[in-house]
């Protein structure tokens, strides 16, 4: 009698656990859904070293973006205009997935890529609506240094 009372406790043990092999089965990771975004707002920093465009959507959360470093430059060619084509190219590519279809750039900085990247958003494909140049402009600058003395 003994006996038997352990064979049915393996018994039920073996059937709990292939419950709950099929419970861990059936939580499958549930897929996000990418949002649809048809108006965006495309970043544009450019300094003299580099070009990164960044797209958003107008609430300011950033879904995509590239950098000339992401298109493949390194070094020196980084800054330039060719390479903030080709940044621009992979960013647009990058947002497509997502539905850009229009959106109003702001630019800030001066380095060479400035029109070459507005000019790839373009020739991409991109409908803009509004150019905007935000670079900052310093109004009375920062502090000059002491003369020297005696001479």
């Amino acid at each position: 009698m003994g006996k038997k009372r352990i064979k049915d406790k393996v018994e039920d043990k073996k059937k709990n656990d292939k419950k709950r092999m099929k419970s861990k089965e059936d939580k499958k990771p549930k897929k996000r859904k990418k949002k649809d975004v048809p108006k965006a707002k495309v970043y544009v920093s450019c300094s003299y070293n580099n070009t990164i465009i960044s797209f958003s959507d107008y609430s300011g959360n950033v879904f995509a973006w590239s950098s000339s470093g992401c298109a493949g430059f390194r070094g020196s060619k980084k800054g330039t205009a060719f390479a903030a084509t080709k940044a621009s190219y992979d960013a647009y590519n990058k947002a497509s997935r997502y539905g850009v279809k229009e959106a109003s750039v702001i630019i800030k900085g001066v380095g060479m890529g400035r029109r070459s990247a507005v000019k790839g958003l373009r020739t991409a494909g991109l409908v803009i609506t509004s150019l905007k140049d935000k670079t900052p402009i310093p109004h009375n600058g920062c502090r000059p240094r002491k003369k020297p003395r005696g001479s």
